[in-house]
């Protein structure tokens, strides 16, 4: 277990979809003078470098970010959040979900941020270091469920696995439900990647029966390279933002 690591594929297809769901969300969350908390189960190292040997050898991000930046308005926040993040740290930097939300916020908003492989963690600390957050080297469903609601009570949780655990399908469902119970107010998010198996699928029936009003997401690519077993990416929001739904059509036709 823990083998996952997410600098082989940063960049690729389905970090443009999520990242740029989140960042949008971020930005309307933050347009109000209120604060708020964010919460990511599964961190990563929160900050990549696409000209790395190990992201270079799959070539994912050309097929991402490499590929489709340019189609996103100029002053989309994704696109803001990446120039910002190359001047801070050079051409071939990109943000992971955790930079894309210290970049986001704003002074009296929480930040928590768990990552349990020690390697990621330790990246995950050096990269946040000038940013105020808690991050934490446990099970990221733990860290929820114990600060869960949070304090400020509004904002917004990602959850980003990678899936490595087969289990996680299952209780993926059970966890949602207990978070939403303890956090009524809370924006849940679910990323999910689509693979020829459809493993995805019993999941995501759980999660609608379970929130009826979810907005669900999903866009479809061609595999990035031979053998890729990944055909698209999902999106699972739990109290969606105003707009969103809107914004996920304009990404349907970014990828179309």
């Amino acid at each position: 277990m823990l083998s996952y690591q997410h600098h082989y594929h940063a960049g690729n297809p389905a970090d443009v979809h999520k990242h740029a769901a989140l960042a949008w969300m971020l930005a309307y969350l933050t347009r109000k003078d209120k604060p708020l908390t964010y919460i990511e189960t599964h961190a990563g190292r929160g900050l990549y470098d696409l000209a790395d040997p190990a992201a270079q050898r799959t070539g994912e991000a050309a097929q991402g970010i490499g590929r489709l930046e340019s189609a996103l308005p100029a002053d989309h926040p994704y696109r803001l959040r990446l120039h910002e993040t190359r001047a801070l740290h050079g051409a071939s930097a990109y943000p992971g979900s955790p930079l894309l939300a210290a970049l986001s916020l704003r002074p009296g908003d929480a930040l928590h941020l768990a990552e349990l492989h020690p390697g990621e963690h330790s990246r995950l600390s050096a990269a946040l270091a000038p940013h105020t957050a808690r991050i934490r080297r446990e099970d990221g469903f733990a860290m929820a469920h114990a600060i869960c609601p949070p304090t400020p009570r509004r904002g917004l949780l990602l959850c980003d696995p990678s899936y490595e655990v087969k289990a996680d399908y299952d209780s993926i469902p059970r966890h949602f439900a207990r978070i939403a119970r303890a956090w009524n107010v809370g924006i849940l998010v679910l990323w999910y990647p689509i693979l020829a198996s459809a493993a995805h699928g019993p999941m995501l029936t759980a999660l609608t029966a379970t929130f009826p009003g979810g907005l669900r997401h999903e866009i479809r690519f061609p595999p990035v390279r031979e053998g890729h077993r990944m055909t698209g990416s999902g999106l699972f929001v739990v109290n969606p933002p105003y707009g969103l739904a809107e914004e996920t059509a304009h990404l349907s036709q970014l990828f179309g």
